[in-house]
């Protein structure tokens, strides 16, 4: 039976999804989840919908400046459009954040940053991980070092997303149309 289709065999969270969300907005969630490209199939399977109607809405979030598409191999894969991405995620953290509270991130921020460095004495997230290859480290550690630099990334790429908000302010802020999605 088709993905779009009544299923007997699939779990009871796809039908109550199918019938809550849209095949467009099924495609656009998976699609906006990706850490790295996938192909329309992939992606229509992940949605519950066909190939064919995943690839329709994969090109009108192409057209949106949703998603984006690269060629590998013959094969178009869809991930998110890193531009879209962030703009969104500066948008979050304007809504309802004064340029204080921006603020106050960036130092909490910069703190942790701080921190990991000292703790681990590296200036890096991935030196951290190089370090947890060495053959001197357990696996205990190793997991630490690379949860670890998995957070300091995040805080990268936050403080980032918080120097924009701060930097733009008060041009996004003065026109509350500009803040949403």
């Amino acid at each position: 039976m088709s993905p779009e289709g009544a299923s007997n065999d699939e779990p009871e969270w796809v039908g109550a999804w199918k019938k809550h969300a849209s095949a467009f907005d099924r495609v656009k969630s998976v699609t906006m989840t990706l850490s790295e490209p996938q192909p329309a199939p992939w992606i229509a399977e992940e949605a519950a919908v066909s190939p064919n109607t995943a690839r329709d809405h994969l090109h009108r979030l192409i057209d949106l400046g949703v998603v984006t598409v690269t060629e590998n191999d013959g094969t178009r894969r869809y991930y998110p459009d890193p531009l879209y991405t962030r703009l969104r995620d500066v948008r979050e953290l304007l809504r309802g954040t004064t340029k204080q509270e921006l603020s106050e991130q960036a130092a909490d921020l910069k703190n942790d940053i701080a921190a990991w460095e000292t703790e681990y004495d590296v200036y890096s997230p991935d030196v951290l991980r190089e370090r947890a290859t060495t053959d001197d480290v357990s696996a205990e550690q190793a997991y630490e070092f690379v949860r670890i630099a998995s957070d300091w990334e995040l805080a990268r790429y936050r403080l980032s997303l918080v120097q924009d908000a701060i930097e733009n302010y008060d041009t996004w802020t003065s026109d509350p149309s500009s803040i949403t999605v």
